[in-house]
Protein backbone atom coordinates (compact mmCIF):
# COMPACT_ATOMS: atom_id res chain seq x y z
CA UNK A 1 0.00 0.00 0.00
CA UNK A 2 1.22 3.32 -1.08
CA UNK A 3 2.20 6.13 1.70
CA UNK A 4 -1.50 7.37 3.05
CA UNK A 5 -1.48 10.74 1.11
CA UNK A 6 -0.74 9.54 -2.24
CA UNK A 7 -4.04 10.74 -4.24
CA UNK A 8 -5.67 8.79 -7.28
CA UNK A 9 -4.58 9.67 -10.52
CA UNK A 10 -7.21 11.04 -12.98
CA UNK A 11 -5.35 9.36 -16.25
CA UNK A 12 -3.86 10.82 -19.14
CA UNK A 13 -6.80 11.21 -21.37
CA UNK A 14 -9.36 13.75 -19.24
CA UNK A 15 -8.89 16.76 -19.98
CA UNK A 16 -10.63 19.44 -18.04
CA UNK A 17 -11.51 22.40 -18.96
CA UNK A 18 -9.11 25.60 -18.80
CA UNK A 19 -8.60 26.91 -15.39
CA UNK A 20 -11.80 24.31 -14.02
CA UNK A 21 -11.66 23.51 -10.82
CA UNK A 22 -12.43 20.56 -9.05
CA UNK A 23 -13.48 20.38 -5.71
CA UNK A 24 -11.42 23.47 -5.15
CA UNK A 25 -8.49 21.91 -7.52
CA UNK A 26 -6.97 24.28 -9.78
CA UNK A 27 -5.67 23.41 -12.96
CA UNK A 28 -2.09 23.04 -11.76
CA UNK A 29 -3.03 20.62 -8.72
CA UNK A 30 -5.32 18.80 -11.17
CA UNK A 31 -2.17 18.03 -13.54
CA UNK A 32 0.09 16.70 -10.67
CA UNK A 33 -2.53 14.50 -9.59
CA UNK A 34 -2.61 13.11 -13.15
CA UNK A 35 0.76 12.63 -13.86
CA UNK A 36 1.10 10.93 -10.15
CA UNK A 37 -1.40 8.58 -10.97
CA UNK A 38 0.68 7.02 -13.43
CA UNK A 39 1.89 4.10 -11.57
CA UNK A 40 4.50 2.69 -14.29
CA UNK A 41 6.02 6.46 -14.35
CA UNK A 42 6.88 5.74 -10.96
CA UNK A 43 8.48 2.19 -10.43
CA UNK A 44 12.21 3.45 -10.70
CA UNK A 45 11.89 6.30 -8.03
CA UNK A 46 9.44 4.92 -5.72
CA UNK A 47 10.83 4.57 -1.87
CA UNK A 48 14.25 6.37 -3.30
CA UNK A 49 15.80 9.88 -1.89
CA UNK A 50 16.01 12.68 -4.93
CA UNK A 51 18.28 15.47 -4.68
CA UNK A 52 16.81 18.65 -6.27
CA UNK A 53 19.66 21.24 -7.15
CA UNK A 54 17.01 25.00 -7.89
CA UNK A 55 14.80 23.27 -6.07
CA UNK A 56 12.92 26.69 -5.77
CA UNK A 57 12.85 27.28 -9.62
CA UNK A 58 10.21 27.38 -12.16
CA UNK A 59 10.75 23.63 -13.02
CA UNK A 60 12.80 22.79 -9.85
CA UNK A 61 8.96 23.71 -7.97
CA UNK A 62 6.99 21.92 -10.03
CA UNK A 63 9.32 18.38 -9.65
CA UNK A 64 9.31 19.31 -5.77
CA UNK A 65 5.37 19.55 -5.73
CA UNK A 66 4.94 16.23 -8.12
CA UNK A 67 7.39 13.97 -5.68
CA UNK A 68 5.74 15.34 -2.66
CA UNK A 69 2.18 14.50 -3.75
CA UNK A 70 2.82 10.81 -5.02
CA UNK A 71 4.17 10.07 -1.49
CA UNK A 72 6.80 7.73 -2.03
CA UNK A 73 9.76 9.34 -2.08
CA UNK A 74 12.24 11.68 -0.17
CA UNK A 75 12.87 15.11 -1.49
CA UNK A 76 16.29 16.91 -0.84
CA UNK A 77 15.81 20.45 -1.64
CA UNK A 78 18.66 22.51 -2.90
CA UNK A 79 18.57 25.99 -3.31
CA UNK A 80 20.73 29.97 -2.14
CA UNK A 81 17.76 31.15 -0.21
CA UNK A 82 16.12 29.53 2.36
CA UNK A 83 13.39 31.99 2.71
CA UNK A 84 12.28 31.97 -0.93
CA UNK A 85 12.08 28.26 -0.34
CA UNK A 86 9.74 28.59 2.84
CA UNK A 87 7.81 30.27 0.76
CA UNK A 88 7.77 28.17 -1.96
CA UNK A 89 7.04 25.05 -0.30
CA UNK A 90 5.70 26.16 3.25
CA UNK A 91 4.09 22.63 4.70
CA UNK A 92 6.76 20.81 3.04
CA UNK A 93 9.37 21.97 5.88
CA UNK A 94 7.22 19.86 8.50
CA UNK A 95 6.79 16.72 6.59
CA UNK A 96 9.50 13.83 6.74
CA UNK A 97 9.59 13.03 3.65
CA UNK A 98 11.16 16.56 2.79
CA UNK A 99 14.67 18.17 3.49
CA UNK A 100 16.37 21.31 2.59
CA UNK A 101 19.52 22.42 2.52
CA UNK A 102 20.67 26.32 1.63
CA UNK A 103 23.96 25.94 -0.23
CA UNK A 104 25.56 26.94 -3.51
CA UNK A 105 26.18 24.40 -5.46
CA UNK A 106 29.36 25.96 -7.55
CA UNK A 107 30.89 26.03 -4.06
CA UNK A 108 29.95 22.31 -2.87
CA UNK A 109 27.28 20.19 -2.08
CA UNK A 110 26.86 20.09 1.95
CA UNK A 111 27.15 16.54 3.25
CA UNK A 112 23.37 15.21 3.71
CA UNK A 113 23.93 11.75 3.64
CA UNK A 114 23.36 8.85 1.20
CA UNK A 115 21.22 9.61 -2.26
CA UNK A 116 19.53 8.04 -5.03
CA UNK A 117 18.86 10.01 -7.65
CA UNK A 118 20.54 13.59 -8.45
CA UNK A 119 18.15 15.77 -10.45
CA UNK A 120 20.38 18.93 -11.92
CA UNK A 121 17.68 21.64 -12.08
CA UNK A 122 19.57 24.83 -11.22
CA UNK A 123 20.13 27.36 -13.60
CA UNK A 124 20.10 31.10 -14.74
CA UNK A 125 17.20 30.67 -17.26
CA UNK A 126 16.36 33.72 -18.40
CA UNK A 127 18.16 37.26 -20.22
CA UNK A 128 18.64 39.68 -17.99
CA UNK A 129 20.22 36.80 -15.42
CA UNK A 130 22.54 36.21 -18.31
CA UNK A 131 23.26 39.38 -18.83
CA UNK A 132 23.89 40.70 -14.61
CA UNK A 133 25.42 37.39 -13.62
CA UNK A 134 26.99 36.17 -16.76
CA UNK A 135 29.59 34.22 -15.01
CA UNK A 136 26.84 32.87 -12.51
CA UNK A 137 25.41 31.77 -15.74
CA UNK A 138 28.20 29.53 -16.83
CA UNK A 139 29.04 28.29 -13.06
CA UNK A 140 25.80 26.62 -12.34
CA UNK A 141 26.28 24.56 -15.70
CA UNK A 142 29.84 23.85 -15.37
CA UNK A 143 31.02 23.85 -11.48
CA UNK A 144 27.65 22.96 -10.05
CA UNK A 145 27.12 20.25 -12.33
CA UNK A 146 31.05 19.29 -11.15
CA UNK A 147 30.05 19.02 -7.88
CA UNK A 148 27.15 17.18 -8.11
CA UNK A 149 28.42 14.72 -10.24
CA UNK A 150 31.25 14.35 -7.79
CA UNK A 151 28.91 13.93 -4.51
CA UNK A 152 26.90 11.79 -7.09
CA UNK A 153 30.65 9.28 -7.53
CA UNK A 154 30.89 9.47 -3.94
CA UNK A 155 27.80 8.30 -2.75
CA UNK A 156 26.81 5.83 -5.12
CA UNK A 157 24.11 7.34 -6.77
CA UNK A 158 22.51 5.30 -9.29
CA UNK A 159 21.01 7.88 -11.28
CA UNK A 160 22.28 11.30 -12.48
CA UNK A 161 19.38 13.85 -14.20
CA UNK A 162 21.09 16.96 -15.76
CA UNK A 163 17.88 19.70 -17.34
CA UNK A 164 19.95 21.14 -20.69
CA UNK A 165 17.94 23.32 -22.56
CA UNK A 166 16.63 24.13 -26.73
CA UNK A 167 20.26 26.42 -26.67
CA UNK A 168 22.39 23.88 -27.04
CA UNK A 169 21.06 23.26 -30.51
CA UNK A 170 22.12 26.82 -31.23
CA UNK A 171 21.09 28.66 -34.81
CA UNK A 172 18.86 26.43 -36.73
CA UNK A 173 20.52 26.45 -40.10
CA UNK A 174 17.76 25.96 -42.44
CA UNK A 175 17.92 22.92 -43.46
CA UNK A 176 14.91 21.51 -41.48
CA UNK A 177 11.49 22.80 -39.84
CA UNK A 178 12.48 21.21 -35.97
CA UNK A 179 15.75 19.80 -34.04
CA UNK A 180 16.13 16.34 -33.38
CA UNK A 181 18.91 14.90 -30.63
CA UNK A 182 21.37 14.78 -33.63
CA UNK A 183 21.18 18.37 -34.77
CA UNK A 184 24.11 20.71 -34.01
CA UNK A 185 23.76 24.62 -35.08
CA UNK A 186 25.59 27.28 -35.20
CA UNK A 187 26.73 29.56 -32.27
CA UNK A 188 28.77 32.40 -31.57
CA UNK A 189 30.83 31.48 -28.96
CA UNK A 190 32.25 35.12 -28.22
CA UNK A 191 29.53 36.70 -27.15
CA UNK A 192 27.93 37.53 -23.56
CA UNK A 193 24.92 35.43 -24.91
CA UNK A 194 26.73 32.77 -25.56
CA UNK A 195 27.86 31.13 -21.89
CA UNK A 196 24.39 30.52 -21.36
CA UNK A 197 24.30 27.57 -24.54
CA UNK A 198 28.08 26.76 -24.39
CA UNK A 199 27.80 26.13 -20.58
CA UNK A 200 24.58 23.68 -21.25
CA UNK A 201 26.86 22.02 -23.73
CA UNK A 202 29.80 21.86 -21.34
CA UNK A 203 27.42 20.18 -18.93
CA UNK A 204 26.41 17.59 -20.90
CA UNK A 205 29.89 16.70 -22.00
CA UNK A 206 30.26 16.54 -18.60
CA UNK A 207 27.89 13.89 -18.22
CA UNK A 208 29.20 12.00 -20.70
CA UNK A 209 33.14 11.85 -19.17
CA UNK A 210 31.75 10.87 -16.10
CA UNK A 211 29.70 7.71 -17.60
CA UNK A 212 33.55 7.02 -18.95
CA UNK A 213 34.98 7.13 -16.06
CA UNK A 214 33.10 6.35 -13.53
CA UNK A 215 30.02 4.18 -15.35
CA UNK A 216 27.95 7.19 -13.82
CA UNK A 217 24.38 6.41 -15.28
CA UNK A 218 22.42 9.69 -16.62
CA UNK A 219 20.24 11.11 -18.82
CA UNK A 220 19.66 14.13 -20.50
CA UNK A 221 16.26 16.27 -20.89
CA UNK A 222 16.49 19.11 -23.22
CA UNK A 223 13.81 21.68 -22.42
CA UNK A 224 12.10 23.86 -24.83
CA UNK A 225 10.65 27.08 -23.24
CA UNK A 226 8.56 26.13 -20.36
CA UNK A 227 6.09 28.36 -18.44
CA UNK A 228 2.99 27.94 -16.10
CA UNK A 229 1.91 28.95 -12.61
CA UNK A 230 5.47 28.16 -10.95
CA UNK A 231 7.51 30.94 -12.85
CA UNK A 232 9.08 33.31 -10.46
CA UNK A 233 8.63 36.97 -10.02
CA UNK A 234 12.14 37.64 -11.39
CA UNK A 235 11.65 35.94 -14.82
CA UNK A 236 12.34 38.00 -17.38
CA UNK A 237 11.38 35.78 -20.60
CA UNK A 238 9.46 37.44 -23.03
CA UNK A 239 6.22 34.85 -22.49
CA UNK A 240 6.82 35.49 -18.67
CA UNK A 241 6.38 38.90 -19.42
CA UNK A 242 3.34 38.86 -21.98
CA UNK A 243 1.78 36.57 -18.61
CA UNK A 244 2.73 39.39 -16.24
CA UNK A 245 0.88 41.52 -18.26
CA UNK A 246 -1.77 39.98 -18.79
CA UNK A 247 -2.54 38.81 -15.18
CA UNK A 248 -2.38 42.70 -14.70
CA UNK A 249 -4.74 43.95 -17.48
CA UNK A 250 -2.46 45.79 -19.38
CA UNK A 251 -1.20 45.81 -22.93
CA UNK A 252 1.11 43.20 -24.09
CA UNK A 253 4.56 44.21 -24.73
CA UNK A 254 6.34 42.77 -27.34
CA UNK A 255 10.10 44.42 -28.03
CA UNK A 256 10.62 42.56 -31.56
CA UNK A 257 8.70 41.99 -34.66
CA UNK A 258 7.66 38.84 -33.40
CA UNK A 259 8.31 36.66 -35.86
CA UNK A 260 10.42 34.41 -33.70
CA UNK A 261 8.45 30.37 -33.46
CA UNK A 262 9.28 28.55 -30.58
CA UNK A 263 7.84 25.39 -28.62
CA UNK A 264 6.64 26.11 -25.64
CA UNK A 265 5.56 23.08 -22.67
CA UNK A 266 3.32 23.45 -19.83
CA UNK A 267 5.16 23.32 -16.42
CA UNK A 268 3.64 19.96 -15.39
CA UNK A 269 4.17 18.42 -18.87
CA UNK A 270 7.72 19.17 -18.63
CA UNK A 271 8.52 18.20 -15.08
CA UNK A 272 6.79 14.58 -16.13
CA UNK A 273 8.59 14.54 -19.50
CA UNK A 274 11.70 14.66 -16.97
CA UNK A 275 10.40 12.35 -15.24
CA UNK A 276 9.24 9.92 -17.97
CA UNK A 277 13.03 10.22 -19.71
CA UNK A 278 14.37 9.32 -16.35
CA UNK A 279 12.22 5.89 -16.05
CA UNK A 280 12.49 5.02 -19.36
CA UNK A 281 15.34 6.75 -21.26
CA UNK A 282 18.55 4.84 -22.05
CA UNK A 283 21.44 5.89 -20.10
CA UNK A 284 23.49 8.69 -21.54
CA UNK A 285 20.58 9.71 -24.21
CA UNK A 286 19.08 12.67 -24.62
CA UNK A 287 15.49 13.18 -25.49
CA UNK A 288 13.44 16.81 -26.52
CA UNK A 289 10.92 17.60 -23.91
CA UNK A 290 8.68 19.45 -25.80
CA UNK A 291 4.20 20.01 -27.13
CA UNK A 292 4.57 19.49 -30.25
CA UNK A 293 1.04 21.16 -30.11
CA UNK A 294 2.25 24.33 -28.32
CA UNK A 295 4.63 25.75 -31.70
CA UNK A 296 3.87 29.43 -32.06
CA UNK A 297 5.48 32.62 -32.71
CA UNK A 298 6.23 35.17 -30.12
CA UNK A 299 3.32 37.63 -31.89
CA UNK A 300 0.76 34.84 -31.72
CA UNK A 301 2.19 34.61 -27.94
CA UNK A 302 1.38 37.70 -27.27
CA UNK A 303 -1.97 38.11 -29.48
CA UNK A 304 -3.20 35.24 -27.32
CA UNK A 305 -2.57 36.69 -23.62
CA UNK A 306 -4.10 40.09 -25.07
CA UNK A 307 -6.62 38.44 -26.23
CA UNK A 308 -7.38 36.91 -22.43
CA UNK A 309 -6.52 39.94 -20.81
CA UNK A 310 -8.72 42.48 -23.03
CA UNK A 311 -6.00 44.67 -23.70
CA UNK A 312 -4.17 45.29 -26.73
CA UNK A 313 -0.40 44.24 -27.70
CA UNK A 314 2.14 47.40 -28.41
CA UNK A 315 5.73 47.53 -29.10
CA UNK A 316 8.85 48.88 -27.44
CA UNK A 317 12.46 48.39 -27.64
CA UNK A 318 14.16 46.52 -24.71
CA UNK A 319 16.38 47.96 -22.18
CA UNK A 320 19.85 47.36 -22.93
CA UNK A 321 20.55 45.12 -20.25
CA UNK A 322 17.90 42.60 -21.06
CA UNK A 323 18.45 43.16 -24.76
CA UNK A 324 21.84 41.52 -24.24
CA UNK A 325 20.29 38.64 -22.77
CA UNK A 326 17.86 38.20 -25.88
CA UNK A 327 18.16 35.06 -27.78
CA UNK A 328 19.34 35.85 -31.43
CA UNK A 329 17.45 32.33 -32.75
CA UNK A 330 14.09 32.85 -35.07
CA UNK A 331 13.27 29.50 -35.19
CA UNK A 332 13.61 27.28 -32.40
CA UNK A 333 11.67 24.32 -32.31
CA UNK A 334 12.18 20.68 -30.48
CA UNK A 335 10.89 17.77 -32.37
CA UNK A 336 9.61 15.52 -29.33
CA UNK A 337 9.55 12.30 -30.93
CA UNK A 338 12.26 10.13 -29.45
CA UNK A 339 10.72 10.85 -25.68
CA UNK A 340 6.62 10.31 -27.07
CA UNK A 341 8.31 6.70 -28.57
CA UNK A 342 8.94 6.05 -24.97
CA UNK A 343 4.77 7.18 -24.23
CA UNK A 344 5.15 10.32 -22.95
CA UNK A 345 2.84 13.13 -24.21
CA UNK A 346 2.12 16.47 -23.03
CA UNK A 347 -1.57 17.19 -21.49
CA UNK A 348 -2.03 20.89 -21.77
CA UNK A 349 -2.30 22.55 -24.84
CA UNK A 350 -0.78 26.33 -24.90
CA UNK A 351 -4.30 27.86 -25.34
CA UNK A 352 -5.44 26.23 -21.90
CA UNK A 353 -1.69 26.68 -20.37
CA UNK A 354 -1.61 30.08 -20.88
CA UNK A 355 -5.22 31.11 -19.76
CA UNK A 356 -4.37 29.14 -16.78
CA UNK A 357 -1.23 30.37 -16.26
CA UNK A 358 -2.20 34.21 -15.61
CA UNK A 359 -5.49 32.82 -13.90
CA UNK A 360 -3.19 31.66 -11.26
CA UNK A 361 -1.45 34.64 -10.60
CA UNK A 362 -4.49 37.15 -10.35
CA UNK A 363 -5.88 34.68 -7.60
Amino acid sequence: MRAANRQKGIGPGRYASACEEDKGMTRYEEELRAWSGQERLWQKLEGKRVMISGATGMIGKCLTDLFMLHGGIRVIALSRNEATARARFGPYFDDGRFQYLSCDINQGIPECGFVDVIIHAASNTHPRQYAEDSIGTIASNVFGTKNLLDYGVAHGVSQFCFLSSVEVYGENRGDQDKFDEKYLGYLDCNTLRAGYPESKRLGEALCNAYRETYQMDFVIPRLSRVYGPTMLPSDSKAISQFIRKAAAGEDIVLKSEGNQKYSYTFVTDAAAGVVWAMAFGTCGEAYNVADRESDITLKELAQRLAGIAGTQVVFALPEETERKGYSTATRAMLDGTKLERLGWKARVPVREGLLCTVESLRR
